[in-house]
């Protein structure tokens, strides 16, 4: 398993998609400057100010970006044909899948707690003593919404992952994963009440503050899931993803 592994990661870190995706994502540290300087001035302007903190506004940038590696990992291959090259050296699909989803979870969570722990530093240090109404905790304090945060990256690239070799197609899979991250929460913000908030509770973008424990009054009112129901929830989207896809995986002609 550990020489698949090592196998998997070669093959992630040879392709540029990795690097082009890594480096989309890496601009939310720029965007978080550029927004930190924005507020900044508004604040310099009107006294006080209350902003989103960049790590918040721009996560769905980062989800986004990272969760194209994973539906690359797996149609990379199936559209060249060269996933039949991987079975003849593994032939067991089990656990050529399984090593594709440990690498990708891992060099995505990675990755996205990278960027999102330099993202909170530079909008701190730019804002200074000011910090513009952004969380006004210590690093200590915010670290488990940020670690939530890089969780819900990695749970996106695994589902794209899934839904990336359940179809078959790089345009299915991103499509899919943008969905389940913009489209489906719009959906459900027009649902009749209070079906709206209760649907919206399990929406992937609502689950990071919930695993954080903290609260969504405005937008999702009462009825919010304690932490740890939604961090299962968050797993779940991979728990069913992954096993599908490698079903289909198993039964299907590469």
């Amino acid at each position: 398993m550990r020489a698949v592994v090592s196998s998997e990661w070669l093959k992630l870190r040879s392709v540029t998609s990795t690097y082009r995706a890594v480096g989309v994502a890496a601009l939310m540290v720029v965007l978080g400057a550029v927004w930190t300087l924005y507020v900044g001035g508004l604040a310099d302007e009107r006294g006080s100010i209350r902003a989103a903190a960049p790590e918040e506004g721009f996560l769905p940038l980062l989800q986004t970006s990272l969760a194209l590696i994973g539906v690359l990992a797996i149609t990379s291959e199936q559209a060249t044909g060269m996933v039949r090259s991987s079975l003849v050296v593994v032939p067991r699909r089990g656990v050529l899948f399984a090593a594709k989803a440990a690498v990708v979870g891992a060099v995505t969570f990675a990755g996205a707690v990278a960027i999102l722990l330099i993202t909170y530093v530079t909008s701190r240090l730019i804002a200074g003593d000011r910090l513009l109404g952004f969380n006004q905790s210590s690093l200590a304090a915010d670290l488990p919404t940020l670690l939530a945060s890089g969780l819900s990256v990695a749970v996106l690239a695994l589902v794209g992952l899934g839904l990336g070799c359940a179809t078959r197609s790089t345009a299915a899979g991103i499509v899919s994963v943008v969905s389940l991250l913009f489209v489906l929460p719009g959906i459900a913000n027009y649902l009749p009440a209070p079906w709206n908030t209760r649907v919206a509770t399990f929406m992937l973008p609502n689950l990071v503050p919930q695993i954080a424990d903290e609260r969504l009054s405005r937008r999702l009112g009462d009825g919010l899931l304690p932490p740890w129901v939604a961090l299962a929830v968050l797993i779940s989207y991979a728990a069913v993803a992954l096993p599908v896809a490698l079903y289909l995986f198993k039964k299907r002609d590469a």
